[in-house]
């Protein structure tokens, strides 16, 4: 096992520890974290998105991961999350393929990758179902999930 198949494992398994102080130390201080959600998103607000995700799943959130792998640069993994969305109560099961880089033995950059339409489905429901495929939806959902961080940050659990 590479050293960085091990930091993945070490991120994965504090994920499904509901641990994003562990989940932290695994990212450089120059991460870049990319997903159709909350776009791109740089340095401390990674932290503070998962953080945020975590404190609103309630610590309820399943994660499990497989196919971690990964060499002195890049990595990629598997991965799937089961909670219910905190605006709506509705249950996801988030399927996510996940692509790393690697710098100082940490993750500098880490994008994950999960059908938008599919995830909407669950979160929205029959609002999902017929607009989540559309840039409209998107742009809105991205929008919202940037205030709600923003808000986030500004409120002492972000500390």
């Amino acid at each position: 096992m590479t050293s960085n198949e091990k930091i993945l494992i070490k991120f994965y398994t504090a994920f499904s520890n509901a641990d994003s102080a562990t989940m932290c130390e695994c990212y450089h201080s120059k991460i870049e974290f990319r997903d159709p959600v909350f776009g791109l998103l740089q340095k401390d607000d990674v932290c503070q998105m998962w953080k945020m995700l975590i404190a609103r799943s309630r610590e309820n959130i399943k994660v499990e991961f497989s196919d971690v792998k990964a060499d002195e640069y890049i990595g990629s993994a598997h991965w799937m999350a089961t909670y219910n969305f905190s605006k709506t109560n509705r249950k996801v099961v988030n399927v996510i393929q996940a692509q790393f880089q690697f710098k100082d033995g940490l993750i500098i950059k880490h994008t994950d990758d999960f059908d938008i339409w599919k995830w909407s489905k669950q979160a929205f429901g029959f609002t999902g179902y017929i607009l989540g495929w559309t840039g409209f939806f998107q742009k809105k959902l991205q929008q919202k999930a940037l205030l709600s961080l923003k808000e986030y940050k500004k409120t002492k659990n972000a500390n």
